[in-house]
């Protein structure tokens, strides 16, 4: 334990050392708190078992392919746990990023020519619009989440497939647009996006750190700051000289990809949304107990609403770069699968479905673990069939944990 003096007070603060603070760690661990370990140990898990199958699993080629692929998954995952939080769901995600890929796919054809900002701007504003319908019919008439979403995934298919018609398809030309999925970074500026985000990942822990310390709350000594800051350092470092790495087949390609940039930044927005604005501790309170959050005063509709509006939004960014990187939109969106790819990804990466507790950080780690299921068992030569079992498997196995780690956390 250290112990130092207030200079505002004048009274002494303890500061627990590293081993009575990893000690408090593993206490809240044993009590349910497992926090993102268990998505973090099946990743692992799954590494190693397809690595051992197949060597090429885990190739600098394949790894950054597999980020990549998790682009989507990772997205639509982020964008159901806004309304997990609430104990709801949406099950139109997945023709919503349909709805906002024809969108995109229209309007940048070369016959219409809008620049592609606008593109992307109004796709994701027809999102954000069919998110906003939705959370106003289930907050202001009181319908059945369930329904809605059903309703709507329904409904926007139908459209889609009004839209695209006969021909099925829409092609994605436009050179910025296909540059989402496609494109990478030189490999200088990767290290110097490396380095930019390891400062300001370091600067914002060591103050956020300091800061509870300073007000006597429980926080890591300076040690665990520091090693924790080493540890994303070597993390950007070991993903920066993975995707520099030559993975072409007939022509050299190298350099981190721009969706991966796009991911973390939706990530990191969305997470300070959550855990730094008045919003993210009005959802996280709605979730918990709705009626103790009406009796404080929060409005419920009106949270409730955006968290749909945001859903959809979030899921129009995952349809544009679904586009994006097929270079098209067509008839054969399965929107139906992404759906549930989406609530898989939430829920195995850690977000409850009960509401009140999840975080972003969860729908982008559940769905790496979809990806690296999909890619795995690509690499293998299984089916289809087996790969949605197998997915079927590891959702019970989440679900579970999340319902063990419930009944400990009273007790504990």
């Amino acid at each position: 334990m250290a112990v130092r003096t207030d200079p505002q007070t004048g009274q002494a603060v303890t500061t627990p050392g590293a081993g009575a603070y990893l000690s408090l760690m593993w206490k809240r661990v044993r009590g349910g708190e497992t926090g993102v370990l268990p998505v973090v140990g099946g990743l692992v898990l799954v590494s190693v078992i397809f690595q051992s199958l197949n060597g090429n699993f885990l190739t600098a080629g394949n790894l950054v392919n597999l980020l990549v692929q998790a682009a989507v998954f990772a997205l639509l995952g982020m964008a159901e746990v806004f309304v997990l939080l609430l104990g709801e769901i949406d099950l139109s995600v997945g023709y919503v990023a349909g709805i906002s890929a024809v969108v995109m796919a229209w309007l940048a054809q070369p016959q219409i020519g809008w620049p592609w900002w606008a593109v992307i701007v109004t796709a994701l504003v027809a999102a954000a619009l069919i998110g906003l319908l939705h959370g106003t019919l289930i907050t202001r008439i009181g319908l059945p989440s369930f329904v809605v979403t059903l309703a709507g995934l329904l409904f926007w298919e139908g459209v889609m497939l009004f839209v695209l018609g006969n021909g099925g398809a829409i092609l994605v030309s436009d050179p910025v647009l296909v540059a989402i999925s496609s494109g990478n970074l030189p490999r200088l500026a990767g290290w110097v996006v490396a380095a930019v985000v390891v400062a300001v990942f370091g600067v914002v822990a060591w103050r956020r750190d300091a800061r509870r310390r300073g007000v006597g709350l429980t926080a890591p000594p300076v040690s665990l700051t520091a090693a924790k800051i080493v540890v994303g350092a070597l993390g950007a470092a070991a993903l920066v000289v993975l995707a520099n790495a030559d993975r072409g087949r007939l022509a050299p390609v190298y350099g981190l990809p721009w969706v991966v940039l796009l991911v973390a930044a939706v990530l990191v927005v969305w997470a300070y949304l959550l855990g730094r604005r008045r919003f993210g501790l009005y959802l996280y309170a709605v979730g918990g107990n709705a009626e103790a959050a009406r009796r404080a005063g929060i409005p419920l509709a009106r949270i409730r609403t955006h968290a749909f509006v945001l859903c959809s939004l979030t899921a129009g960014i995952a349809g544009i770069v679904y586009a994006s990187r097929l270079r098209s939109i067509s008839t054969s969106l399965d929107g139906g699968t992404l759906v549930l790819y989406a609530v898989a990804g939430a829920v195995i990466g850690g977000t409850s479905l009960f509401g009140g507790r999840g975080k972003m950080l969860h729908g982008v780690l559940g769905g790496l673990v979809i990806a690296a299921i999909d890619n795995g068992m690509g690499l293998l030569g299984f089916s289809a069939a087996a790969k949605y079992m197998v997915t079927a498997l590891v959702l019970v196995v989440a679900v579970t944990i999340d319902a063990v780690a419930r009944r400990r956390r009273p007790a504990a």
